[in-house]
């Protein structure tokens, strides 16, 4: 069955569930505000990392755990979201998740490292429940435009990503509680997204829509013996482990290499930037082609090319790297959220393939950053590295050719 005609079947239904729980604009407003939370609180980590690490007396491996607990607790809360929504419903489950982001938030910040890893657990909790429950979301509220709704909040998470990595230490001056003041202060936004998202639990309540609210369709049968869900979830786990391992160690293998510190910053932020636009504009072609098996290879390819650009000429050839890979990342992340929506029928199948590909994805993930760095010890270069992420380029490429298929789940 095609995509056409497998979102035309539950188009009707889903429109009329729309029109009863909330109109779409205050929808959208909501779910963007969410979307904001999903990457902050983790990129605001990493400019002021050196501050925690001397605050408890961390190493440099124990540092990084910060940033790799929450990636790895992604991966092992993903497989709960869909039982939850299916009991209490999609509004009150993305409700409960934004209110315990900020509490994990906040956990985070308390005087005690046993406070600051439990606080990463519950934050990747949460963001693993919203992680999988948004696809649904979008699937049953904007059916004609989910490839495009896709793009919309994947381009959020890593707006709100930059954002929070550019002001983590001007809040830290600005607010004057130190490092604790700076993260604690995202606990804000969890708060006035919960509030946003409020009307949404209101209006299903007040309609008695229990079952509307939770994602409709039918359930996918044997969805972990399906060789698609498995391709999806390839290209899901490698693009991220690419991901989150240049964001652990690329400004660092800058520096290693002669960069000075502050243009090395000025790169990085660059490439962020940059996966933005892929972000936003990978989805929106993805949804309006039959095949997106060449757009697939394409971002893997691209992935390979500022890899292997990282690899020859670190220094000379940084800015273009940066460029490079921040379409790649930025377009592969909305790509693979994409594929959940096109790949399956019903907003119910949407959100089964978002668990199992997060779950997948994210654990797959969280060894890239600990590994990158343990080659990076053993060897004391870069080199073997950054050659293994040739290789899962490769993977990625030949994942992603199969999750492009015209078929669905």
């Amino acid at each position: 069955m095609s995509v056409t005609h497998a979102q035309s079947q539950f188009a009707a239904p889903t429109l009329r569930t729309r029109t009863r729980l909330a109109h779409p604009a205050l929808m959208l407003f909501g779910i963007v505000l969410v979307a904001l939370n999903m990457r902050a609180c983790l990129a605001a980590v990493s400019p002021i990392s050196k501050e925690i690490a001397a605050t408890f007396g961390l190493s440099a491996t124990a540092s990084g755990m910060i940033t790799t607990v929450p990636v790895l607790f992604q991966g092992l809360g993903a497989p709960l979201t869909p039982r939850l929504t299916r009991r209490f419903g999609a509004e009150k489950v993305v409700l409960g998740a934004v209110l315990t982001l900020g509490a994990g938030v906040l956990l985070r910040v308390l005087p005690d490292v046993v406070a600051l890893y439990a606080g990463c657990m519950v934050i990747g909790v949460a963001i693993a429940v919203l992680n999988v429950s948004m696809p649904g979301l979008v699937k049953r509220e904007f059916p004609a435009k989910a490839a495009t709704m896709t793009g919309v909040y994947s381009t959020t998470m890593l707006v709100g990503a930059t954002l929070a990595a550019a002001t983590s230490v001007p809040l830290e001056r600005l607010l004057g509680g130190g490092w604790q003041g700076s993260l604690a202060a995202w606990s804000v936004l969890a708060a006035v997204a919960a509030v946003a998202w409020l009307p949404q639990v209101l209006k299903s309540r007040q309609e008695k829509a229990v079952v509307a609210a939770a994602p409709t369709g039918t359930p996918i049968a044997n969805l972990w013996r399906n060789g698609l869900s498995w391709r999806i979830s390839v290209f899901m786990g490698v693009s991220s482990l690419m991901v989150y391992t240049l964001v652990a160690w690329m400004p660092t293998i800058l520096v290693d290499h002669g960069m000075a510190k502050g243009e090395a910053g000025l790169v990085f932020a660059f490439s962020n930037l940059v996966q933005v636009a892929g972000a936003f504009l990978v989805p929106m072609v993805a949804g309006r082609m039959t095949r997106q098996r060449g757009l697939a290879v394409a971002m893997a390819v691209l992935n390979g090319v500022g890899v292997t650009v990282l690899l020859l000429a670190p220094v000379s050839g940084a800015w273009l790297a940066a460029g490079v890979l921040g379409i790649a990342q930025g377009g592969s992340l909305g790509l693979a959220l994409a594929f959940i929506v096109l790949r399956t029928r019903s907003a119910l199948g949407a959100a089964q393939l978002g668990g199992m590909t997060q779950a997948v994805g994210y654990l797959v993930a969280a060894a890239g950053p600990v590994g990158a760095g343990a080659l990076h010890e053993l060897t004391g270069g870069w080199e073997l590295p950054l050659v293994l992420l040739l290789v899962l380029a490769g993977v990625a490429a030949v994942a992603g050719w199969g999750a492009g298929r015209n078929q669905t789940l």
